[in-house]
């Protein structure tokens, strides 16, 4: 009942191009991101320019032990979660909130990953107080045609809450247009 009515159909017999077409998020699924460094190996044959962020799977019992350990310093998120819901920010929740979400790790530890809070960048953003440092993080766009092609530009994702790390709109995050004015 959602979207245009035979729009697949036209997108397999390659009468349109659909941006950010169905697939193209195949390797955003979260539990994804401990294998990117191999993924990359495997289909360039070259090691990576950018170092993953440190990912621990949930489902296995070394990385959970871990993860249960140091549990208000990480970021955990559910594996098909999205729009910043399901996660906990250990260093931003009580301990109560801490031991509730240890439980639902505890009960389904597949369904988890974890990361460190990562020290996001801030950028001046006009907030109802006034101008105000939030935190931000880049996606960038690629096109992909005859050959790959960064976009000059992308999307900045803005937290608008005072000391959110969560960027999300639907956890009331902003965006920024990004553009690149030089080489």
């Amino acid at each position: 009942m959602l979207g245009i009515p035979g729009l697949m159909d036209v997108y397999r017999s390659g009468g349109v191009s659909i941006c950010s077409a169905p697939g193209a998020g195949v390797a955003d699924d979260k539990a994804v991101y401990t294998y990117v460094p191999d993924m990359v190996r495997f289909y360039l044959g070259e090691e990576p320019i950018l170092q993953n962020v440190p990912t621990w799977q949930c489902g296995k019992p070394d990385d959970l032990t871990y993860v249960l350990d140091k549990l208000p310093e990480l970021v955990v998120k559910e594996v098909h979660g999205s729009g910043g819901y399901g996660m906990l920010v250990g260093p931003k929740c009580t301990k109560a909130e801490v031991e509730a979400f240890r439980a639902k790790i505890v009960e389904d530890p597949g369904n988890y990953i974890a990361q460190p809070t990562l020290a996001l960048s801030t950028v001046p953003t006009f907030v109802e107080e006034g101008v105000a440092p939030r935190h931000v993080d880049l996606r960038p766009y690629c096109l992909v045609g005859e050959r790959i092609e960064l976009v000059p530009g992308g999307l900045t994702r803005v937290a608008l809450k005072e000391g959110s790390l969560v960027v999300n709109s639907s956890q009331g995050g902003g965006v920024k247009d990004t553009w690149v004015l030089a080489e």
